[in-house]
């Protein structure tokens, strides 16, 4: 499977790590790692991460064609607590698309399956294409700037013409993945720089 370059452009998901497992045209399912500086005050995974997780997912899951589509809204539900060490996995799926509006469910599990948090993403599609972007040399701080980028809220760019990609490998400190089968073949969003 290959990044496509809505996926190829996502810096923030880049960052964090995320590996994306599964795309298909209403449906998604990425994951993490969960890594020390990912923890809140309390040492657990901060609800912020564990959304941004899901909204990846509900990102790729509801654009599905070549029109822009973003989050129109969305709530979550926390359901457990999780730490450094665990791998997340949010996986979208769509439940009703109608016109310019969708509605999305995404549930976060961690690696033993139980479920972390649920969500309830709303989704609405715009008349905007993907930009067309130029990838601009690597500034060596872990991402590179892009000229004409330009950040839709919620859920990003859907798939448009192939574009180098902006995003680096950016190592962290934390634990590192075991051997896990249904990771391997997968592609993590840093990949698409090497």
């Amino acid at each position: 499977m290959s990044l496509r370059p809505m996926m190829q452009r996502d810096r923030a998901s880049a960052m964090l790590g995320m590996v994306v497992e599964h795309d298909a045209p209403g449906e998604s399912r990425v994951s993490m790692i969960v890594r020390d500086d990912m923890l809140n005050g309390f040492a657990i995974t901060h609800g912020g991460l564990v959304f941004t997780l899901a909204d990846t997912a509900f990102a790729i899951a509801c654009n599905e064609d070549e029109r822009v589509t973003v989050a129109g809204g969305a709530d979550i539900t926390f359901l457990k607590s999780t730490t450094a060490g665990q791998t997340l996995t949010a996986t979208a799926a769509r439940r009703a698309r109608s016109g310019r509006t969708g509605l999305y469910d995404i549930r976060v599990t961690d690696e033993t399956g139980d479920l972390v948090a649920e969500v309830r993403g709303r989704s609405i599609t715009t008349d905007r294409r993907p930009p067309v972007v130029s990838a601009v040399p690597s500034t060596g701080s872990g991402t590179s700037a892009a000229a004409g980028t330009s950040a839709s809220p919620g859920s990003c760019a859907a798939a448009g013409a192939s574009v180098a990609p902006v995003a680096e490998p950016v190592e962290a400190p934390g634990p590192r993945p075991a051997n896990d089968p249904e990771r391997d073949g997968a592609l993590s969003t840093t990949e698409v720089s090497r």
